[in-house]
């Protein structure tokens, strides 16, 4: 696994279809944050916080920036690992980290990120981030 890699204790696996792919038979580079976007939401849910739970409290989460560094490149049907970690909390935003490997430990393909803000719904100012996820958060990367 590499070093990037190592620094999350979440994957999530993702196999590569053919509509992911373009005329060169390769992941088109914009899925590579849909499978970032992917990663994020099943993060959430390994740290028993789903996007729904941040709904019922009143809060929505806007993307306001994200970024791809591609290392390499995957075909079809090849299997990938998309680690990922929280790797800041703000006051109202957080930014998550991806590593996107070959599955099994492979090579690194690529590293993500996703910065995020809190939101309130009424009036779309950004929104303290709840303590009951930052909690979630800290445990989980604990191990938790």
């Amino acid at each position: 696994m590499s070093k990037d890699a190592a620094r999350h204790r979440f994957s999530y696996p993702v196999q590569v279809r053919f509509a992911d792919t373009d005329a060169q038979a390769h992941v088109y580079f914009s899925n590579y944050l849909v499978y970032c976007d992917e990663a994020l939401s099943a993060y959430m849910h390994a740290i028993g916080y789903p996007w729904a739970r941040l709904v019922e409290q009143g809060i929505e989460l806007f993307f306001v920036d994200t970024g791809f560094q591609f290392k390499g490149s995957a075909r079809f049907e090849e299997r990938l690992d998309v680690h990922a970690r929280i790797a800041r909390l703000g006051r109202t935003s957080l930014t998550a980290e991806m590593t996107v490997c070959r599955a099994d430990g492979g090579d690194v393909i690529g590293t993500g990120f996703i910065t995020a803000v809190m939101v309130n719904p009424e009036d779309r100012t950004p929104a303290p981030i709840p303590q009951p996820f930052r909690d979630a958060v800290a445990a989980y990367e604990a191990g938790g």
